[in-house]
């Protein structure tokens, strides 16, 4: 009898991170399907146009101050994945960033959010680019409830700095996975 009971509640903190209600959706990259080329990186033999995909949210839970969001390839050939994408500080009225948000030189991130660095090594947008070969890789794409304004986060933060402070402050996520691979 205690052994279902200590499942259940180790199972409880993973359901109330992905709340129900909460959702995230894209213009350009759809839950399980592929990765456009005009998301693709544009460097180290990868020819997409690096554009970060639009994306909109809904059904936050109640108490969210802010929204985060982060895009990650857990299949990246490094032990640790691949940090594309980091964006802090959105404010909770935002529910949505616009295709090309996340290029270099956009204004079309809402005041106050922060880009991250990139395990590229820029504060923006970095695209799907896996080696040649490999089975497609997966880029998730999550959008966090943040129960703070602010993160005292700035450009020059890593993804695993990004990762730790949401997973203090996260009061729900949501996510949309998007597959790449290059066969040549």
């Amino acid at each position: 009898m205690r052994v279902p009971a200590l499942a259940f509640c180790l199972c409880l903190p993973a359901a109330t991170a992905m709340a129900g209600g909460f959702t995230v959706t894209g213009k350009d990259i759809h839950n399980g399907g592929p990765v456009p080329m005009a998301q693709v990186f544009n460097a180290f033999g990868c020819t997409g146009k690096n554009i970060s995909p639009q994306l909109s949210w809904s059904g936050e839970p109640a108490g969210t101050k802010s929204f985060a969001i982060t895009m990650y390839d857990p299949d990246a050939p490094t032990g640790s994945g691949w940090w594309h994408w980091t964006v802090v500080n959105i404010p909770a009225s935002v529910h949505s960033l616009p295709e090309n948000a996340g290029a270099a030189d956009s204004t079309a991130l809402p005041a106050g959010a922060v880009e991250g660095r990139s395990d590229f090594g820029f504060s923006h947008y970095g695209g799907p680019c896996p080696p040649v070969g490999d089975r497609p890789h997966r880029y998730i794409i999550t959008v966090y409830a943040v129960k703070v304004a602010k993160l005292p986060l700035n450009a020059e933060a890593s993804g695993a700095a990004v990762g730790f402070n949401l997973h203090f402050n996260t009061i729900a996520r949501t996510h949309l996975t998007g597959h790449y691979g290059r066969k040549h």
